[in-house]
């Protein structure tokens, strides 16, 4: 579907080859009709807006916000709608979530008034047309960079957060979480070849999380598709009742040439 524009009509999206998708009650679009990526289930998506709700990532959010412009933005693969929300409340722009998980979607379709949410999978192509973005960001989440660029606007900046080798370096192994692969940052250069990079920071603070949200970490992200519920639970007893856990980040914004 990329390159091509939708039009709204009642509470149906079309586009000019003749797709028809109808808004869901709850506020969304899903274009990921037959999609083999259906991306977190609903448990994920609770236990993820339960550890965001309560702050423990506020700082990641606050810098991806400094970093970003105003415009129209594309949160790629944005959940529900966390990081966007916090973009566009302070640029004062507006935003889509683009998201393969239906209960994420009912989430990022009231994340914010400025922010909508559509169902679709990166790895398909991405729904907007060419050069319509200001902003592009993706964190912790599937790139895509072959789509990021095309629907980067000439100057139009890509702001990708991505785990430090350290990030939940405390709980990761007693845990058995998924860990950060070698090599990420070589890849993330990879996929931004063709665009001026134009900082690169990292962002390290500590959080002490109680057993309740490190079961909700753990269970939030991939790491939660290879977890027994009890066997966490008897890791988690093994804890003591709260852990300082180190949370690392790199913020890298690159920019489209004009």
């Amino acid at each position: 579907m990329g390159g091509g524009g939708l039009t709204l009509a009642g509470r149906t999206l079309g586009c000019a080859d003749g797709h028809r998708f109808d808004l869901a009650r709850q506020g969304y679009v899903n274009l990921a009709v037959g999609s083999r990526t259906t991306g977190d289930t609903a448990g994920m998506v609770a236990a993820r807006e339960r550890f965001l709700g309560a702050g423990h990532y506020a700082p990641v959010a606050a810098a991806l916000a400094d970093r970003a412009g105003p415009g129209f933005a594309v949160d790629v693969g944005g959940g529900t709608g966390y990081y966007l929300a916090a973009v566009v409340e302070r640029t004062g722009g507006t935003g889509v979530v683009l998201e393969p998980s239906t209960p994420a979607l009912r989430r990022a379709a009231r994340a914010h008034p400025r922010v909508a949410a559509v169902g679709g999978d990166v790895w398909r192509g991405l729904p907007f047309a060419d050069a319509c973005a200001d902003l592009v960001t993706t964190v912790f989440a599937p790139r895509g960079a072959a789509e990021v660029r095309r629907v980067l606007r000439p100057g139009g900046s890509w702001v990708v957060v991505t785990p430090l080798p350290e990030h939940l370096a405390e709980v990761r192994g007693p845990l058995g979480m998924v860990g950060v692969e070698e090599g990420k940052a070589e890849r993330l250069h990879a996929d931004l070849a063709g665009l001026e990079v134009v900082s690169e920071d990292e962002l390290r603070f500590t959080r002490r999380l109680a057993h309740e949200d490190l079961q909700d970490l753990v269970l939030m992200g991939p790491s939660a598709f290879h977890t027994d519920e009890e066997a966490l639970r008897a890791r988690l007893d093994a804890l003591p009742g709260a852990v300082d856990v180190t949370v690392a980040v790199r913020l890298t914004v690159a920019r489209a040439p004009r």
